[in-house]
């Protein structure tokens, strides 16, 4: 028992220094279990190793997850498809294969409020993260304001070289507020780092004819749109509002009017 125990001890201690802390926690249950079920060394060895190469491709996952900063978890798998405009319906399966990423192209998601295309961006993002891509989620103001700062603070460098590197940025909320000839430039060079290299997915609620208005510079707005567009997967997202069919179906789940 004491050897026993000893053994036990030196386990726990290697696995703590190694940083194996899966294995250190539940190495004793798996050789009862091992023992029960009489398998040989190597089944065991691989059975756990295979408990904390899990444990740790779940924790990479919820870390990427978490400094992609979204500002809420929406799931491809909570999408209901059959209610999404029909441009949508039509190019969800292959959206979901994240091709457009490994190819380091653009997405689009243009159409009106309400219709799903921010539940769609997370969920793409999610699964990025999910299969180990690099995510970083933002709103196109608050991108735009927070290059202002770095600008001002000098550090408008160091975040070029972090922007550029991202496996995919999502912008929502394009076309929603306007903004000043700096901000413009900001996004187009920015954007330009990424362009045929790395994918953005961008949201917007106006179509391509109406973006001089944000950018109010119809030079440097049609410069956008064919570097944005360019070899792009555009998804036409106008239709009746989602949002408002979830909104109908709690209602009706909770029994209210």
């Amino acid at each position: 028992m004491n050897k026993s125990n000893n053994v036990n001890d030196r386990i726990y201690q290697y696995c703590k220094d190694i940083k194996l802390p899966t294995i250190r926690e539940c190495f004793k249950e798996q050789i009862n279990d091992a023992v029960i079920r009489d398998i040989n060394y190597e089944a065991f060895l691989a059975e756990l190793l295979q408990k904390e190469w899990d444990a740790r491709r779940q924790t990479a996952q919820a870390n990427r997850i978490r400094r992609a900063k979204f500002p809420y978890k929406k799931y491809l798998e909570d999408l209901s498809v059959q209610d999404l405009p029909e441009d949508a319906q039509k190019k969800y399966k292959q959206l979901r294969t994240l091709q457009f990423i490994q190819e380091g192209r653009n997405l689009i998601l243009a159409g009106n409020p309400g219709t799903g295309k921010t539940h769609t961006a997370i969920g793409l993002g999610i699964k990025a993260c999910e299969e180990g891509y690099s995510v970083w989620f933002t709103t196109v103001p608050l991108l735009i304001n927070y290059m202002k700062e770095c600008r001002s603070e000098r550090t408008l460098r160091a975040f070029q070289t972090r922007f550029k590197k991202y496996d995919l940025v999502i912008l929502d909320e394009m076309g929603y507020i306007s903004f000043d000839k700096e901000g413009a430039e900001l996004l187009f060079t920015h954007l330009s780092l990424r362009a045929g290299q790395k994918s953005t997915l961008i949201t917007t609620n106006l179509s391509f004819e109406r973006w001089g208005e944000i950018f109010q510079d119809p030079v440097m707005t049609a410069a956008m749109i064919d570097r944005l567009t360019h070899q792009a997967y555009l998804v036409n997202m106008n239709g009746n509002s989602y949002r408002m069919k979830e909104t109908k179906a709690w209602m009706e789940q909770q029994q209210i009017g």
